[in-house]
C-alpha cells in the first residue's frame, strides 16, 4: 500500500471535532493541551463545544482544523505503532500547512503558530473588503476562467471535474452568478463565506504572511507533499515557503494535486479531518480510487 494523507481546509469544521480523539488517545490529548498553551486561549473548548459562530471565524477554524488533523495523525501512530507509514501528503488550502507538519517540515507548535497567523491575516483581509464566492457546478475550466476574466474576479478552487469555486468582490461575484444563470450554466451557487479567499483581495494577507514566514526554519519533507499553487510536489524549504505564500492569492489546484499523487503511486487516500469533503471530491474525480475518512476515535482502526 502507498498511502496518501489528505488534510481538510476551511469550511470542514464542526462543533465537537476532536472530543472523542482526546477521550480515547493520550497522544491526541497532549496536542490539544499544547495548542491551548501555545495559543493562549482554549482551542479545545471551542472545538469541542462551539459555538459554531465562533468556530467558523477564520482565525479560529484554521488552527482548529490544523490541530484536529495533527491529533488524528498522532492517534493513528499511537494505535498502529510502527505499522503506520504514509508515503505522501496533501491538504486543501489551510490543509497544506497540516500536510507539511505531517511531513516534518516544522514541528507542531511552529505549524500552529503559522496557521494562527495565516488565519488572523486572512480575517483582517476579509474585514477590509467586501468579498464573496460561488460554486460553479458542471462546467469546464476554460468557461469558468473566461467568466472570471469578464467580471474581474478569480477562479479560487479547482476541486474536482465540474466543481470550481469563483472568488472576488461580492458585487462582481453576484453579477457573474446572474450572467452565468442567464447564459444557461447548469448550476452556480453563492457561498456563505466571510470573504474572497484565494483571490486578489487577499493581497495584503499574502505580503504580511511572506514576512512572517521569512525567518522561520523549515526542513525538507520526509515524504512528498503536493502544493496547491502548482499541483506538484515541493521539496526545498524556500520552495515550500513560496508555495504557501502564493497559495493565499492563487487558485487551489486540488484536482491536479490528487491526480499528481495518484500518478506518484498513491494506492489509498486517507482523509484526516471532519466532514468527508475531500473523500467526496476524490470519488468525484476518480471513482476507482480507494478513499477513507477518519475523524473520530472510533474511525482509527488501521487493520
Amino acid at each position: 500500500m502507498s498511502l496518501a494523507l489528505l488534510f481538510a481546509g476551511q469550511g470542514a469544521q464542526k462543533a465537537g471535532m476532536g472530543r472523542s480523539l482526546c477521550t480515547g488517545s493520550a497522544a491526541a490529548r497532549s496536542l490539544y493541551d499544547e495548542a491551548d498553551t501555545v495559543l493562549g486561549w482554549s482551542l479545545s473548548k471551542v472545538s469541542f463545544d462551539g459555538p459554531e459562530e465562533e468556530l467558523t471565524q477564520t482565525k479560529v477554524c484554521q488552527p482548529a482544523l490544523f490541530v484536529q488533523g495533527m491529533a488524528i495523525l498522532a492517534a493513528l501512530r499511537e494505535v498502529a505503532g510502527g505499522g503506520f507509514a504514509p508515503s505522501m501528503a496533501l491538504g486543501l488550502s489551510l490543509g497544506e500547512v497540516t500536510a507539511y507538519a505531517a511531513a516534518g517540515v516544522f514541528d507542531f507548535a511552529t505549524g500552529l503558530r503559522i496557521v494562527a497567523e495565516r488565519g488572523r491575516l486572512m480575517q483582517q483581509a476579509c474585514e477590509a473588503t467586501v468579498g464573496g464566492m460561488a460554486a460553479v457546478i458542471g462546467e469546464g475550466r476554460p468557461g469558468v476562467v473566461a467568466l472570471c476574466e469578464e467580471f474581474g474576479i478569480d477562479a479560487a478552487n479547482f476541486n474536482a471535474p465540474g466543481q470550481i469555486i469563483i472568488s472576488g468582490e461580492k458585487s462582481r461575484v453576484a453579477a457573474a452568478v446572474e450572467a452565468a444563470r442567464a447564459r444557461g450554466l447548469k448550476k452556480i451557487i453563492p457561498l456563505n463565506v466571510a470573504g474572497a479567499y484565494h483571490s486578489r483581495l487577499m493581497g495584503p494577507a499574502r505580503a504580511a504572511f511572506a514576512s512572517f514566514l521569512g525567518p522561520l526554519a523549515f526542513n525538507a519533507p520526509i515524504f512528498p507533499v503536493f502544493a496547491n499553487a502548482t499541483g506538484r510536489a515541493v521539496a526545498g524549504p524556500e520552495e515550500i515557503k513560496d508555495a504557501l505564500v502564493r497559495q493565499i492569492v492563487s487558485p487551489v489546484l486540488w484536482e491536479d494535486c490528487m491526480r499528481a499523487a495518484a500518478a506518484a503511486g498513491a494506492t489509498e487516500f486517507w482523509e484526516l479531518g471532519p466532514g468527508g469533503v475531500l473523500a467526496g471530491l476524490a470519488r468525484r474525480t476518480e471513482k476507482s480510487w480507494s478513499v477513507r475518512s477518519i475523524s473520530e476515535f472510533a474511525d482509527l482502526a488501521v487493520g
